[in-house]
């Protein structure tokens, strides 16, 4: 069985769309929304479509612990709210086969930068390199494996690399012949290169020992404007 955990913040306008394609291409999946807080109603968007609603603390590793706590699949499948699957179940199941521990699939960004095809073909190549993938790439975990290393550290940001690095020296992983369509929206919003170049120096201060706080507080408070009109729409 497979267990969505879908962490969400303001998501209410998509959350509805988001829940009905993964119903209809996974029906037999466990639907787990996690929220962390939100002032649109995403709750209320996500209780006809989700097996399970949860609001807990805000921040993607605290909302996604608690859903995989809730999960009873044997596979905890993490998907951004912004994220559409672009496959099926029995073509999900078919590529994980029995020796993978955990995997990450190809990732498509929509949006309207030009050049999004060409950052999405970088962070591809990059993950399949290193075997770190990024939450907009839908990571999959067995639950015996997330449980035996603790699931998300208790990390503002980067969650997603760090545990991507603590998955590899543990299991097999699985880079996907699968694709995810994610939102471009923050290359959108920001500025392509802006952007490019903001997300390689978190990863790079990241790797040189800065902590996961001082990134958040960098890149938040640059974003804070977008965030609170993004919220005030939203409201």
């Amino acid at each position: 069985m497979l267990s969505f955990v879908i962490p969400v913040l303001n998501e209410a306008a998509g959350l509805p769309g988001l829940l009905a394609h993964v119903r209809q291409r996974f029906p037999d999946a466990e639907l787990i929304v996690v929220d962390g807080g939100s002032s649109d109603g995403s709750i209320a968007a996500a209780i006809p479509h989700a097996n399970c609603v949860l609001l807990g603390p805000r921040g993607r590793a605290a909302q996604m612990n608690l859903g995989a706590r809730c999960a009873r699949g044997e596979w905890l499948v993490l998907l951004h709210g912004d994220t559409l699957p672009d496959f099926d179940e029995q073509e999900l199941l078919a590529a994980l086969g029995s020796e993978c521990d955990w995997g990450f699939c190809s990732v498509r960004l929509r949006g309207d930068s030009r050049g999004l095809r060409v950052v999405a073909s970088f962070m591809n190549r990059r993950s399949r390199l290193t075997q770190v993938a990024t939450g907009d790439q839908m990571l999959l975990v067995r639950r015996q494996v997330f449980d035996a290393i603790g699931g998300f550290a208790d990390l503002p940001l980067m969650e997603d690399v760090e545990i991507c690095k603590r998955l590899r020296q543990y299991g097999n992983a699985a880079a996907l012949p699968l694709r995810v369509t994610s939102s471009g929206r923050r290359w959108d919003e920001q500025g392509l290169v802006k952007t490019v170049v903001h997300m390689w120096g978190l990863r790079l201060a990241y790797w040189l020992g800065v902590s996961p706080q001082r990134l958040w507080d960098h890149y938040y408070g640059s974003r804070a404007p977008l965030r609170r009109n993004r919220e005030e729409r939203a409201a």
